[in-house]
């Protein structure tokens, strides 16, 4: 196999190469041809939830089932045929559209060309509600959902009253029976959004790439979609307890565990699960005990699984697919963090910062705006921290970077680790004590880096939110020196801190010594604003730069982050999903050929524990020997293999240019005492530029994005013709 390329390789590849000849016919119309197809299949998936509710396509799945529940898989296989099989199918040719069609820049720099337009999502339309800042294309599917909900509750309540009035029941028992076949229509609505909830969190879900929606945004959509749905098995159970509390056998049938039906007694445990993960999670809780909100979250195993022995198989089925995919990319992500990676040089700068440096194989891709989970098992086996990487991955083909503001418990503890390293290093090179034990999982981020489609870009960072405007910067002057594919031509920084001694953190770019000669094609504005401070104290030219220690370079065993990871070797990845996929299908033909039918299983709970074994064991088992034969090529391929310094590559720096250094601290304009005007600067940056795209990315806490978004919104509106088009993007997340 040849060596997996970087981010954007491809591109450069085919301008070397003649790029710039037109796609042929063919391949444009395959590519359309495989787009119209998945489109097609989600489109009648989801029309086929939609109206669920409607005689008409009850009565064509009823038909669907009668015509499959003979074959080899029964009643189960049909259900999972008509309700998770689009969605394996779907996930199978995204598989085959990304490796087929790799996006590439040279997308974004055809429309470059094209008239500016507004985009569905970059433009925000509720700016400070419940849900945050929501863009036009989210608002959207809220609603739809909104609708979908309201739609499918009132048919069901319509149709339950109908059908209870004609029962020969006294009142008191027509009472009962509504409320029970009610909560469980509550329950089938439940499952439905159960399937929408577990996409987000796959974290390198092919799906996600497909639409080019990375975790950070996804996991917005997780909270929306877990709250909704907490909702409705809640007035599910709810339902259920006040029938049975009517009747005067509440506890009775809260402990009942049938054989044939519903278990009761799985559901009430699967609820009270979901329940403490729901209590867990609102913010006040999430932000003030975060330990609390993650270690309780670890309770989805239980949810998931007593909730298929509360439905059994062929309901259960219902939702498989969608769960069957975050177990694909959780035992993906469990296999690429048991990698120890090496740290290679970790620094406590003077600004309340740490910096870690991390080996990484060349076949590892990622952009500038990627972001890592970190895990340092000397402050915790169990906890895992989001960080944006502040690296380019033209600084370095084996190394990544990480800047991490000490804040909390969790950080203040890894620079105390940091920090006492080095004198233990001088007493014993080799003891334990001056060694970090780091692991990893990702990197994860959009498919494409998004801030090179935009020639005028505006930077707004908060704080350490500079971190991946780091990277982008010097992803953009390095890409300048070296000819690559690169749009922007016009950018602006805005830097809000608190204190002034952050503003140190910007001489972290000089240290990658880029060449000055980038800014012939460049225009950048660095503006920092200083809140707390109403004038420097310090000299104006001391004033952001830092007396950093030496970097603690901890022991290298030749261990660099794991290619194991959804976003890596799409190729593997295919092969992953599809041998798992197929093991976890003849994994359950087998059982339901050779136990359920030879030694008659009927219980609903037991066959709902063995399709779930499948399920996992198809990943385990099947998936499992791919990864193996995965990880073993990575190793021996070469590319995970550490460049020795005699082939002129640094560790921490690909090469020394002979040309000047670009010293950005200097060109950096600090005011104190104030905040920004984003009003006037957004204005200023566009005065004299007519009818541009202009790129806004935000990095930093929910107010700066409301700040920086009710403007964008505001601008929009009011914009004339032919005056620019601001496009939000927040590049924040929040669990």
């Amino acid at each position: 196999m040849a060596e997996h390329q970087p981010l954007l390789a491809k591109e450069q590849n085919l301008v070397d190469h003649g790029g710039s000849k037109p796609t042929s016919f063919l391949r444009s119309l395959a590519r359309l041809l495989l787009k119209s197809l998945m489109w097609l299949i989600f489109i009648l998936w989801v029309v086929v939830i939609f109206f669920f509710p409607t005689h008409t396509v009850r009565g064509l799945f009823s038909r669907w089932a009668k015509l499959t529940e003979s074959t080899l898989f029964g009643i189960t296989g049909s259900i999972f045929l008509g309700f998770s099989g689009p969605i394996l199918v779907i996930t199978l040719l995204a598989f085959v559209y990304i490796i087929a069609f790799p996006r590439c820049q040279f997308e974004y720099a055809k429309n470059s060309g094209k008239l500016p337009r507004f985009r569905l999502w970059t433009f925000p339309v509720i700016v400070d509600g419940p849900f945050g800042v929501v863009s036009a294309a989210e608002f959207i599917g809220v609603l739809l959902f909104s609708i979908y909900i309201l739609w499918t509750v009132t048919a069901r309540i319509i149709e339950n009253q109908s059908t209870v009035s004609m029962l020969p029941l006294p009142s008191n028992e027509k009472l009962y029976f509504f409320l029970e076949i009610t909560g469980a229509q509550f329950g089938s609505i439940g499952l439905f959004c159960l399937v929408f909830l577990f996409f987000p969190v796959a974290r390198g879900s092919i799906l996600l790439r497909l639409i080019d929606i990375p975790f950070e945004h996804a996991t917005r959509y997780h909270v929306w979609l877990g709250h909704l749905t907490m909702v409705i098995f809640t007035i599910h159970g709810l339902f259920y307890v006040a029938a049975w509390a009517l009747e005067g056998r509440l506890l009775q049938q809260l402990l009942e565990w049938k054989e044939v039906g519903v278990a009761n007694l799985p559901g009430v445990i699967s609820l009270l699960a979901g329940l403490f993960m729901w209590v867990t999670s609102f913010h006040p809780v999430r932000k003030n005990y975060f330990e609390l909100f993650f270690y309780t979250h670890q309770l989805y195993v239980i949810f998931v699984i007593f909730l298929a022995l509360h439905v059994g198989d062929f309901v259960f089925s219902i939702a498989a697919a969608a769960i069957f995919l975050f177990v694909l990319d959780r035992f993906l992500r469990f296999c690429q963090s048991r990698t120890n990676v090496d740290v290679l040089s970790a620094v406590c700068r003077p600004c309340g910062t740490v910096e870690l440096v991390f080996s990484k194989p060349a076949s590892l891709r990622y952009n500038a705006l990627s972001f890592i989970f970190l895990q340092v098992r000397e402050l915790s086996w169990l906890q895992w921290h989001p960080f944006s990487v502040s690296s380019s991955p033209m600084d370095g083909s084996y190394h990544l970077s990480i800047l991490i503001k000490v804040l909390g418990e969790w950080t203040d503890k890894l620079c105390c680790l940091i920090t006492d390293s080095p004198e233990q290093q001088e007493s014993n090179i080799n003891s334990k004590a001056n060694k970090i034990t780091a692991s990893i999982e990702g990197p994860y981020g959009h498919e494409v880096p998004y801030h090179l489609m935009y020639k005028n870009l505006i930077l707004v960072a908060g704080g350490i939110g500079i971190t991946p405007f780091l990277a982008i910067i010097s992803d953009i002057c390095w890409r300048i020196n070296e000819g690559k594919p690169c749009l922007p031509q016009n950018v602006l920084v805005i830097w809000s801190v608190k204190k002034s001694k952050e503003l140190s953190l910007l001489s972290v770019l000089n240290e990658q010594c880029i060449s000055s000669s980038c800014f012939d094609k460049l225009h950048l504005d660095l503006l920092a604003y200083v809140t707390q401070e109403s004038e420097p104290p310090l000299e104006e030219g001391n004033l952001v730069h830092e007396d950093v220690k030496p970097a603690s370079i901890f022991t290298i065993n030749g261990k660099s982050m794991s290619c194991l990871v959804g976003t890596g070797n799409t190729f593997c990845s295919a092969i992953y999903y599809a041998v798992s996929t197929l093991g976890f299908i003849l994994l359950f033909g087998l059982v339901e050929k050779y136990y359920i039918g030879p030694f008659g299983i009927h219980a609903w709970w037991y066959r709902g524990l063995l399709f779930t074994l499948c399920m996992v064991a198809g990943a385990v088992v099947f998936g499992g020997i791919v990864l193996f034969l995965w990880n073993h090529w990575e190793k021996n391929s070469g590319n995970a293999k550490w460049i020795e310094k005699d082939e002129n590559k640094s560790v921490l720096h690909s090469e020394e240019s002979t040309l000047p250094h670009v010293d950005f601290t200097s060109m950096l304009s600090p005011q104190y005492g104030r905040r920004p005007d984003f009003h006037d600067l957004f204005s200023l940056f566009v005065k004299e530029k007519e009818f541009i795209d202009v790129g806004v990315i935000v990095c930093g806490p929910p107010g700066l994005q409301i700040s920086v978004a009710k403007e964008v919104r505001s601008l929009n509106i009011k914009r004339k013709r032919n005056q620019a088009i601001f496009h939000f993007n927040s590049h924040s997340f929040d669990f």
